[in-house]
């Protein structure tokens, strides 16, 4: 090959990447300026104000419909889930919120890669706090008395479905701004023994009435775990196996979570399930499908999750003690709080 046909190659290669290059750049743009459109027969959008504070039953959510508003916390009355929504202008990934205090996970979008971070938000949706997230956020929770935060994030691998993946699950003191960065800092007790273990893990933190008493998943050796933990002592004891992203109910007597059930696919391969603490037996529900998500208790009675819908993600409910049927309740929605 002469020195002419190898420049000839070389410049047709160049042209055919920069085609590629731009034609994906223009192929993103034109999908960014669609999702900045409402699309026909969507949820109607408007912006408007929207705070955490006690008042009217109502549920604030991540906003996933097409149009200006997509991403912002938005809230509906609880009691008409998929009526018109008002849109706060503030945008986070992965949102809870309990007696006025809200945690925001959120991208801060950089020039070569995104970071993420958590803010703390009071009642009226103003950033109190903000601390780095070490990866992509995937769980929070706020305390019922508004005083602990905590998140999850990825920090290697970005799904539950596999084994390949590792999470760091923090806590904050609201008040006081002390913040636990890792739950692999905390004494662990396994079947009455203590327990250490370099792959311990830890993810998906609920949280008791008492400002003292949590439930998160703790995974080691290929195994998951229910885990209570105390906030004074830094302890964490297993209670239960098999059980992922838990949620406690209002009572603090029973535990929603998924479940890896043995014949599912391996990219969907968990149940939904309540587990009583006192009895500690185990319920299955009536919603059949896999749920990757860490379900809301929308009262005593019912449980809210997300499933994938047609543009990212729908909000469905079930009764928490196995009985009815699963509906559908809103669309284009995800991280549902309940405020009253």
């Amino acid at each position: 090959m002469t020195v002419r046909t190898r420049v000839l190659v070389l410049v047709s290669a160049v042209a055919v990447l920069a085609a590629v290059g731009l034609a994906s750049v223009l192929h993103a743009s034109a999908r960014a300026e669609r999702r900045d459109r409402a699309r026909p027969g969507g949820p109607v959008v408007a912006a408007g104000p929207v705070d955490l504070a006690a008042g009217q039953r109502r549920m604030v959510f991540r906003n996933l419909a097409w149009g200006p508003h997509r991403d912002e916390l938005t809230t509906v009355a609880a009691s008409d889930p998929g009526g018109p929504r008002t849109a706060s202008g503030v945008k986070c990934l992965r949102f809870y919120a309990a007696s006025g205090t809200g945690v925001c996970l959120q991208a801060v979008h950089g020039p070569v890669s995104d970071t993420y971070r958590a803010l703390i938000l009071d009642a009226r949706l103003r950033t109190r706090a903000h601390y780095a997230v070490p990866g992509i956020p995937s769980r929070a929770r706020v305390s019922p008395s508004g005083r602990f935060a905590a998140w999850t994030a990825f920090v290697g691998g970005d799904s539950y479905a596999g084994t390949d993946f590792s999470t760091r699950a923090a806590i904050v003191d609201t008040r006081t701004g002390e913040l636990i960065p890792s739950l692999e800092t905390f004494r662990i007790v396994r079947d009455g023994h203590p327990y250490r273990a370099a792959d311990a893990n830890f993810w998906g933190v609920t949280f008791a009435p008492d400002d003292r008493t949590f439930y998160a998943t703790l995974a080691t050796k290929g195994r998951t775990h229910l885990v209570r933990g105390d906030l004074r002592t830094r302890t964490v004891t297993t209670l239960h196996p098999n059980v992922e992203c838990p949620s406690l109910s209002p009572d603090g007597t029973r535990v929603a979570y998924k479940k890896r059930v043995e014949g599912l696919p391996k990219d969907a391969p968990w149940r939904l399930y309540v587990l009583d603490l006192r009895s500690m037996r185990e319920t299955p529900l009536a919603e059949r499908r896999s749920v990757d998500d860490q379900v809301v208790w929308k009262d005593g009675r019912t449980l809210v999750y997300a499933l994938p819908g047609d543009f990212g993600a729908d909000l469905y409910e079930t009764p928490a003690d196995g009985t009815g049927t699963p509906r559908r309740i809103s669309t284009s929605a995800v991280s549902p709080a309940f405020l009253d």
